[in-house]
This record gives C-alpha cells, structure tokens and sequence, in this order.
C-alpha cells in the first residue's frame, strides 16, 4: 500500500554502541576452555538505537539520535559511521567510554547477547544535549538505558508521542517500568515474558499498543479491544544475521503508525522488514527501502482474538 508521507521527524535516544559479532557453531557455546568461531569475528556500529535509525533511515524518515559516545576509538566509529550515513547525532561525553556488546550468532539465528557494564550509576544527561529539543520532532523511540527514564516525562509534557523495546524482559524486572508504562507503543519479545505483562501495560501505563514478537512464530498486538496476531512471512533468502530484526519491525511499525495507518497495516509492514533484517550482516545494508516495503504486499488475513 502507498506511504502518504507526512513531514516527521523521529528522535531515537540511547542505544549506539560497537557489537562484536562472533559466529558460534551452536548455543549454548560447549567448550572447556575455548571454542572456535564458525567465520570471522567482526566489528559494527550498532546497537538498538543505531538499528532503529539505520531502519527509519531506510524507509525515508528523518531521523536524529542522542546519546552518550567515548572519547576513544569505538566512538570515533560512533561518530564517523553517523556522519557516513547522513543521520543526525548529538553525542555527550560518556564519562565511562563508548559502549560494546558481544553477540554469540547460531546458524539459526538465535542469538546470545553479553552487554557492556561500563554506565555510570546515577549518570544523567546534560541539559545541553537534549534542551531544545531538535526541530520538528512528533516521535521518540526511548531505549532502555538507565539515564534515558529520566526523559520520558520530559517528551510527554511535549505532546510528544513515545515509544520504547524492553527486549526480553520478563515482566517482573523493575528497571524496565517506567518505560513499560510512559510510552505510547510498547514492543517487548515474548520470550521471558510473563503471562498477562501486556495487559498490565495497558492497565497500568499510558500505552495504548503493546507489541510482542516472537521471532519466527510472528507478533501479537494488544490492544484494549483485543489482541491480533500476524505470522512471521517467509524473508525470500537465507537467514544470515538477526541482529536489528526487532529494531527494523519496530521502525517499520511506527513510520505505518505516524502516518495514520491502521493497525493491521503497521503489523504488515513490520513482519516484512523484520525478516528482510535477517537476510543480510546487521548495518546500513541491512533494512528495507521504502520502495522494497511498498513492494512486498500484505502477509495475509489478520487473526484477532477478544481480549
């Protein structure tokens, strides 16, 4: 279906970083002291917030970023990869160094993610970073990093709208709360989550949508009227990395959802670039094109179920 495009902006806090990418033959890693990688071990600016701009980017959004970015190499990378890529980035000083992930990849594509420790506990952003506001922005996509929280009230007395991924929490986990229930859309992976999380979301919070994906057995989207379930739609190649696949549903999701689509269009369009992620190396490569996302066709009749 067309994209009638509408003059947005979307801002994406948190989330940039360097992952290092190591093939592994199975999960869990079985080894006594050492195993040995499945192909080369490899290095990309990435991270949830880099992903979700990079998908954004992709489908023709204009987007801007604010984090926190090392005075060191990797932030170099950081900064060097944002400028390569023409996507805005208003980086502060990160007091403990730019951040790093390691993800252990299966030939399936289940992936094991080792994060980084180095955040400061207490660490809030400078003012100066996020005081004004860049231009034009109607949307925020909010990671899940500690100082971030402290902005959501912030974006919200705006008239923004919000959004955030809690990833794999499971429901429980209290660092995750105040993003659960400040943002408009909430995208959370089934696969720790406890039975009923998303309908406490709704009760609870602000957010009038809750997303959770499920990797290959498709997403259910809650709703107060009911939830609606799309299957996972076949990628069209082989699956070589799913790193960014949630990032690429979830921008997908959210440019259907600002420009006024229904719901069962934003899960058509995000089902499809989530699976396109995986069929090529997580980066600027890695994400449908609006044309390819016009392209595609819906995935099929949706499924609803009362709540």
């Amino acid at each position: 279906m067309p994209h009638y495009v509408v003059d947005m902006t979307f801002l994406v806090i948190g989330g940039t970083g360097i992952d290092t990418v190591v093939p592994v033959a199975d999960l869990p890693v079985l080894a006594a002291d050492s195993a040995r990688p499945q192909g080369p071990i490899e290095d990309h600016v990435s991270h949830t917030g880099t992903c979700v701009a990079l998908a954004l980017h992709a489908l023709g959004e204009r987007v801007t970023v604010i984090d926190t970015v090392g005075d060191d190499e990797p932030g170099r990378r950081v900064r060097a990869a944002f400028e390569g890529w023409g996507i805005g980035l208003r980086a502060a000083p990160a007091p403990a160094g730019t951040r790093r992930a390691v993800n252990l990849m299966s030939p399936d594509g289940r992936r094991l993610s080792l994060y980084d420790g180095r955040d400061v506990p207490g660490y809030r952003l400078p003012e100066k970073y996020h005081r004004p506001l860049p231009d034009g922005i109607r949307h925020v996509h909010v990671t899940i990093i500690d100082w971030a929280r402290h902005l959501i009230p912030e974006l919200r007395a705006a008239g923004l709208t919000v959004s955030t991924d809690l990833h794999d929490w499971d429901g429980d986990n209290p660092h995750h709360l105040d993003f659960a229930l400040g943002a408009d859309v909430v995208f959370v992976s089934g696969v720790q989550l406890a039975a009923g999380a998303a309908g406490r979301i709704l009760a609870d919070g602000v957010a009038t949508r809750v997303v959770v994906t499920n990797g290959g057995e498709g997403a259910d989207l809650h709703t107060r009227d009911g939830v609606t379930h799309r299957d996972a739609v076949d990628p069209g190649a082989p699956i070589v990395d799913t790193n960014g696949a949630g990032d690429a549903f979830a921008a997908a999701f959210l440019s259907a959802w600002l420009s006024g689509s229904g719901d069962d269009e934003c899960l058509d369009q995000a089902v499809v670039a989530g699976a396109y992620a995986c069929t090529a190396p997580v980066g600027a490569g890695a994400f449908i094109d609006r044309a390819g996302l016009d392209a595609a066709g819906l995935p099929g009749t949706p499924e609803r179920h009362p709540r």
